[in-house]
């Protein structure tokens, strides 16, 4: 046999007997959870719930590093591009995985570009003004759209994020015109509504929360397709009129071709954090939606939403030019 075959095969053997070495081993070290999103949003909320809770299962720490940028994408596209041992993880959005994708050129192109590990959370996304402005409901804000196009400015998390989305579809259905202001996150927008510098936001509950029980902020509907119940006197977009039913959740993911025995213990770790009553009680009460989803069930619901992302774009002529 030639001496070239030889030290290839040699080489080929080490290095699965490494990976072997490191699944058994894993994890080793302690473990970096990328949250792509600026500080205080409603991933970088969740995304520190869940690594706190997923250290007793890992038995090592879980560091949480935000690297915010181009609507999750930057964040996102690193850790995908890094060395698939498990050691590098990223808490990634819907919108920045079937959205961004058909807005622009990335480094991960569908969901077989990656390994999706568990779904976290999902997250409704609901219509918030000022609680002395003058719209009492979503059918008033409505009302004085159609009498005054353009009259009221609308914050969401940034362009191509699921706010403006739902913006887009708003303007769309209803033929109205809201103008849409984009922030780096739902969160940033939340001081310019207070401030008066825009009418309205689109934005996560866990964004609003605490300004709905000071009383400064009033929600007026949501884009679920049920009444939530943290707003119980909010309504649907679609008890307003429109079927506008848009959410957001937030995929833990890890680059394509981890070895199955560390990708089924982070499945199993960050499955036994979402359960545990530290993480689940705290994330309803901050309005998140906890549904456990084994890796390749999850991979087919990415694939749907990022199929009919693919169609709403199109429809509203914001795909790539």
């Amino acid at each position: 046999m030639p001496k070239k075959i030889i030290i290839a095969a040699i080489t080929a053997l080490a290095l699965l007997g490494s990976i072997s070495s490191m699944a058994q081993t894993y994890p080793s070290r302690p473990v970096t959870l990328v949250v792509p999103y600026p500080a205080g949003g409603g991933a970088d909320i969740i995304g520190r719930m869940l690594a706190e809770a997923m250290k007793p299962a890992l038995g090592q720490p879980v560091t949480v590093t935000d690297r915010p940028g181009g609507q999750g994408t930057i964040g996102t596209a690193e850790v995908l591009r890094s060395v698939p041992d498990g050691y590098n993880i990223v808490l990634s959005a819907v919108a920045t995985l079937t959205v961004q994708p058909h807005r622009q050129d990335l480094p991960y192109n569908s969901p077989d570009d990656y390994d999706p590990i568990i779904k976290v959370a999902n997250l409704p996304m609901v219509l918030a003004v000022q609680s002395t402005s003058p719209w009492k409901s979503a059918k008033e804000l409505m009302e004085y759209l159609r009498a005054n196009p353009g009259k009221i400015r609308v914050g969401t998390p940034g362009n191509g994020s699921i706010g403006h989305l739902i913006v887009a579809s708003i303007n769309s259905k209803a033929g109205v015109r809201l103008a849409h202001v984009p922030y780096a996150s739902g969160a940033e927008s939340i001081p310019s509504l207070l401030g008066g510098h825009i009418e309205a936001v689109v934005a996560h509950p866990s964004e609003l929360l605490p300004h709905v029980k000071a009383k400064t902020l009033t929600v007026l509907a949501t884009f679920e397709d049920h009444r939530n119940s943290s707003f119980p006197d909010a309504l649907t977009f679609r008890e307003v009129g429109y079927d506008v039913v848009m959410g957001v959740y937030y995929p833990l993911l890890a680059p394509k071709n981890m070895p199955a025995d560390v990708k089924a213990k982070l499945f199993k770790a960050a499955k036994a954090a979402i359960e545990s009553p530290a993480f689940s009680g705290p994330a309803k009460e901050r309005g998140y939606n906890l549904e456990v989803k084994e890796p390749e069930l999850f991979r087919k619901e990415i694939w749907g939403d990022y199929r009919a992302n693919l169609l709403l774009l199109t429809e509203l002529g914001m795909g790539k030019k």
